[in-house]
């Protein structure tokens, strides 16, 4: 190692930071998959499921002993406790990082918590990168430019898309970067994507194909989706504040947070499945869909089930109670972030928009999954 400069060692550890990070989300995502087949895999698709008022509640309640007998700590807001790291403490972020947020998000979102797996695996790949920092006494710009590699690995090995974890990096943690310092973050990257081809194959987190075109003369719809995304992000964002601030009311009161918390969410659940954990694959169901009999896949195991002329209403409804759900799951003790409902949000207002639009035929036909694609675009860049 003495015979390596700082660059060189510098590389090398954003190789293996990206290969980390592409580990912690493959085991995320493993088993979050696996709880949910175990939990729901019997479940009745025509009707409703009473089980849904139980397993969110079991989920925060387990999550909520993991961290306060293992974990000892608050692991909660991930990007916000990198942003805080980066800020206040020379980019240094605990050992327990490494792995905390991956177990607790896990038992969270599998047992239907309506949160994003994207914000703990952030915090995990930033945790990687600091912890190795200190193990090899780096300097402080060093260690925040390793806590940048994490972060961008943990989004690239998600999503395989290394740019979008450059982008996200630079955005969302605004780092003050020169040109060389972008070299260690797009190995990071790259290497993070390369190990989620080999872990879990080509499969896209996100399938969309292009059927209708994208004509210059959908322009004024598209301007007004972007207006409507706006409204939707600022509604996001004021009731998730809100709901946060209602919760820390009764931080003195845990039991109370997990009984007020685990019942809005198990509720909203029970009547809307489609917020049972990520919700990814109900995104998916707008991004390929071409008909009613594809579209009504989301009202699956509710009690909407059947009733086609009720679509708009119920994917109007899922939009306004998202953020509602988020807010209970993290509020009363689960562990999760809210990149992935706002990209859920997004693309369900972009299919409830365009469906408004063909229904009424305010003017040119407005493609449902490229709208819908659009709103996810929308409503994510807003937030």
């Amino acid at each position: 190692m003495e015979h390596l400069s700082d660059r060189q060692m510098t590389l090398i550890l954003a190789f293996v930071i990206g290969f980390f990070a592409s580990v912690a989300g493959f085991v995320l995502h493993s088993i979050i998959k696996e709880i949910q087949q175990l939990l729901t895999a019997g479940f009745d698709t025509t009707t409703f499921n009473w089980l849904y008022l139980l397993f969110p509640i079991v989920g925060i309640y387990l999550t909520s002993l993991f961290v306060k007998y293992v974990v000892k700590d608050n692991i909660s807001h991930g990007i916000t406790r990198v942003l805080y790291a980066i800020a206040t403490k020379r980019s240094r972020l605990k050992v327990h990082n490494c792995w905390s947020s991956v177990i607790a998000s896990s038992i969270t979102i599998g047992f239907g918590g309506s949160v994003g797996a994207e914000a703990p695996i952030v915090l995990t790949g930033s945790a990687i990168g600091s912890n190795l920092a200190k193990l090899f006494k780096m300097d402080a710009r060093t260690a925040m430019l390793l806590v940048g590699c994490g972060a961008s690995a943990a989004i690239a090995g998600i999503f395989k898309a290394p740019i979008a974890g450059l982008v996200f990096t630079l955005e969302v943690l605004m780092l003050d970067l020169t040109m060389a310092s972008l070299l260690p973050i797009l190995i990071a990257s790259v290497t993070a994507t390369c190990f989620s081809y080999i872990f879990v194959g080509s499969e896209a987190l996100f399938t969309y194909h292009m059927d209708s075109a994208w004509d210059i003369q959908r322009v004024p719809p598209y301007i007004v989706l972007g207006i409507f995304c706006g409204f939707v992000g600022l509604y996001f964002m004021r009731t998730m504040t809100a709901c946060e601030n209602m919760f820390a009311g009764m931080k003195r009161h845990p039991y109370l947070k997990l009984i007020v918390g685990g019942l809005m969410l198990s509720v909203l659940i029970f009547f809307f499945p489609s917020l049972y954990g990520e919700g990814y694959s109900m995104v998916n169901v707008f991004l390929n869909g071409r008909t009613i009999a594809d579209w009504e896949q989301v009202m699956n195991g509710s009690m909407f089930y059947g009733h086609s002329n009720l679509l708009v209403v119920y994917v109007g409804l899922v939009v306004l109670t998202k953020v509602f759900a988020t807010s209970a799951t993290n509020g009363a003790g689960g562990c999760g972030g809210t990149f992935a409902p706002s990209l859920f949000i997004g693309g369900f207002s972009g299919f409830f928009f365009a469906r408004v639009w063909n229904i009424y035929q305010i003017g040119v036909y407005a493609p449902e999954k490229n709208f819908a694609l659009m709103g996810m675009a929308g409503v994510m860049a807003g937030v």
